[in-house]
């Protein structure tokens, strides 16, 4: 694919990484063994107790990645204290989508390059590729730390992004020990899964299926599904026109209910300044 977009030179191997940039072969039998471990479920069955903790583990956590990873350290929509941002990367962690650094660099990647040559995960490239194949390119093991810097000076986001492992082992042990087995089926495993691919659908999906309200240099596309069951990310070609929004639903009717939720964060001031996207972006239709 040609591209008048200049490259930009992926990073060596850094600390922020770890081992577990290393571990290819390692990291393939855990993605794949936790999809594989969805069958174990026929053997435990589900209780109402298990679907409320699987519906809870897939929402808190999804919140981690859209008002944590994506809105907070991949573009800085609004501003929180140190503690709070250790959590929002602790939290994302649990999703098992690697570190809130390595996570973030690679989303400014995309937005840099989107839907041309650099982009992790265009659709250009093919389903296969946009929605999960990238995630074994080798060419994005490490964390691009050029394009982090405002985030790689705190050493205990250096840390969790090193240690990324260690949250999902510890929400893995809370659902075994509030649910049992079946707890740790449906809590952890399936909604692992069923989280994974919810995220990943922006990246396949949201470029392919939908309206186009601005006229953005990619293929960001509007899906009111994929915002229902994305908490608000699925208003993609929004966000493509003005990244730097905490609200991605620009109009009253599009659903974002990460943005609701950081206004009620807002109104107890855990987290404050709120970025809006002005009225002469909101109007600038195609």
């Amino acid at each position: 694919m040609s591209s008048s977009v200049p490259s930009l030179k992926i990073a060596p191997q850094t600390d922020a990484d770890g081992i577990w940039s290393r571990q290819s072969i390692i990291s393939r039998i855990l993605y794949w063994g936790i999809h594989l471990a969805c069958v174990a479920a026929i053997f435990t069955g589900v209780s109402l107790a298990d679907f409320a903790l699987f519906f809870l583990m897939v929402y808190i956590r999804m919140f981690g990645i859209t008002a944590g990873y994506h809105r907070y350290f991949s573009h800085r929509t609004y501003k929180t204290g140190r503690v709070m941002q250790f959590c929002l990367a602790f939290l994302g962690c649990t999703s098992v989508q690697k570190g809130p650094l390595w996570w973030a660099a690679g989303h400014r990647r995309h937005h840099r390059f989107a839907d041309h040559d650099g982009d992790m995960h265009s659709p250009r490239e093919g389903f296969w590729q946009s929605h999960q194949g990238w995630i074994f390119d080798g060419r994005w093991d490490d964390t691009e730390l050029p394009l982090i810097k405002d985030f790689s000076k705190f050493p205990e986001l250096v840390w969790m992004n090193r240690w990324h492992i260690l949250p999902p082992i510890l929400l893995a042990l809370f659902c075994l020990a509030v649910g049992g087995w079946s707890g740790l089926v449906w809590g952890f495993v399936i909604s692992t899964v069923v989280l994974w691919h919810f995220v990943y659908s922006i990246n396949s999906l949201a470029h392919v299926w939908g309206k186009r309200r601005y006229d953005t240099d990619d293929d960001s596309r509007n899906n009111w599904l994929l915002a229902l069951i994305t908490l608000g990310e699925g208003w993609h070609n929004n966000h493509h026109h003005y990244m730097t929004s905490a609200r991605q639903g620009f109009r009253w009717w599009e659903i974002d209910v990460t943005y609701y939720m950081l206004r009620l964060l807002a109104t107890l001031g855990i987290v404050w300044d709120l970025r809006e996207p002005p009225r002469s972006v909101v109007n600038a239709e195609a």
